[in-house]
């Protein structure tokens, strides 16, 4: 090989980051730089992509993120939306519109904008005031 063809070889490989592990640096990196606002130590947790797809200067990426010690319970997974920016990935966002991944929660967590009937035989109860 030679000494041309070994040079443009590795500047091709360089610039080729539609691969899992370019996309998960750039979580990290995203991640990283939101600590204050999430309160998140990234150096605390586990980051995989469970599932990435590209097309063009886009990708779009499952992640799973979970603390590093204990039994591997007690993570959670998110959608993001990668853009190509020159040689790296940059996160968008999240792919689910920045909803709780933990789910819409239970009923006593969501709001009601009307009242709700009791069950049958439940006593009545006053409004508050």
């Amino acid at each position: 090989m030679t000494l041309i063809a070994a040079v443009m070889l590795l500047t091709g490989c360089a610039r080729d980051i539609q691969n899992t592990e370019a996309v998960r640096q750039s979580v990290v990196d995203y991640l990283k730089a939101r600590t204050a606002q999430t309160g998140l130590d990234i150096n605390l947790m586990q980051v995989d992509i469970t599932s990435v797809s590209f097309e063009r200067d886009q990708a779009r990426a499952n992640v799973y993120i979970r603390p590093k010690t204990g039994d591997g319970s007690g993570g959670m997974q998110i959608p993001y939306i990668l853009d190509r920016k020159g040689g790296k990935w940059v996160v968008r966002g999240r792919a689910d519109g920045g909803a709780n991944p933990h789910g819409t929660g239970s009923p006593m967590m969501t709001p009601q904008t009307a009242p709700q009937p009791l069950p049958p035989g439940h006593p009545p109860v006053e409004p508050k005031q």
